[in-house]
């Protein structure tokens, strides 16, 4: 495996529009210091329960899947402040939450091979939840990732390469100019899902966990029906977290939309050059 380039920065130091240029530009985005020591605790008790099964390659990657029902401070998660105000700025107001998993990286895991969750006319790993336009996956820390506990690692805009070495559907084994990316446990990486990303392996003496949620402009629907909500477990869901849960299939569009519209306007901050500006 080459020699990475470490980003290890002070990432407090960023202003608003330094982080959406960030994750814009580069594909990932580094939020530190989210969860306090005692949400992390709590947040590993309920972890502790879950019943993970291994994944194909490795009996030391350890998963579970569609955890956003299991009540507590898991599901509490969705809606944490901190992410949803950042997700306001970067997407607009109107946001949606998608898939939520917990994985666990154990000493012996063999590293995460590199590639996207975005995927645009689906897969079978993804399925067409993938295929949204527009997503963001926010990985959250239970442990500190250091350079031999599964840091993440990433390929930097690779989510905007129109190279045929960018096809979405790649993996790869390792890359020359990937970044690995240390952090604290309580600190989340926000990634692009278009951006090529995996981790290293775990040779050191803990497990790495890892709680991943993702959410998407509403706007941005998948290309093709996939299963909704059902509404025994929409009930059951938190006040904070209901309104992330509308149809999974919504998305905003006109296909026979003319050249002049008679509501267009002169006006469109959240696309303005000078985003990356902002304080």
């Amino acid at each position: 495996m080459s020699i990475p380039i470490i980003d290890d920065r002070a990432w407090t130091d960023l202003t608003l529009g330094d982080r959406i240029r960030q994750i814009e530009l580069e594909g990932y985005l580094v939020l530190p210091d989210l969860l306090t020591l005692d949400h992390l605790t709590t947040l590993r008790s309920e972890t502790a329960k879950l019943e993970t099964r291994p994944v194909d390659y490795s009996v030391h990657q350890q998963v579970c899947p569609d955890i956003q029902f299991n009540g507590g401070a898991i599901t509490d998660l969705i809606a944490h402040p901190p992410i949803l105000d950042f997700l306001s700025e970067l997407f607009g107001p109107d946001i949606l939450f998608v898939s939520f998993a917990y994985a666990r990286s154990e000493p012996g895991h063999p590293g995460i091979s590199l590639h996207t969750d975005g995927q645009p006319y689906g897969s079978e790993i993804f399925g067409y939840e993938g295929s949204a336009p527009s997503m963001v996956r926010v990985l959250y820390y239970l442990q500190d990732l250091t350079e031999d506990v599964s840091p993440f690692r990433v390929v930097p805009r690779s989510h905007i390469s129109m190279h045929v070495d960018a096809n979405p559907y790649r993996r790869y084994s390792d890359h020359p100019e990937q970044v690995l990316v240390p952090v604290k446990a309580g600190s989340a990486v926000l990634i692009n899902h278009k951006v090529f990303h995996g981790n290293y392996p775990n040779t050191g003496p803990w497990a790495r966990e890892m709680l991943a949620i993702a959410f998407r402009p509403a706007w941005a629907g998948p290309i093709a029906k996939v299963s909704g909500w059902s509404q025994e477990d929409l009930d059951h869901l938190p006040n904070a977290v209901r309104p992330l849960f509308r149809d999974p299939n919504t998305r905003d569009f006109d296909f026979e939309g003319g050249n002049k519209p008679s509501d267009m306007t002169d006006a469109a901050p959240g696309m303005n050059p000078s985003r990356w500006e902002r304080t």
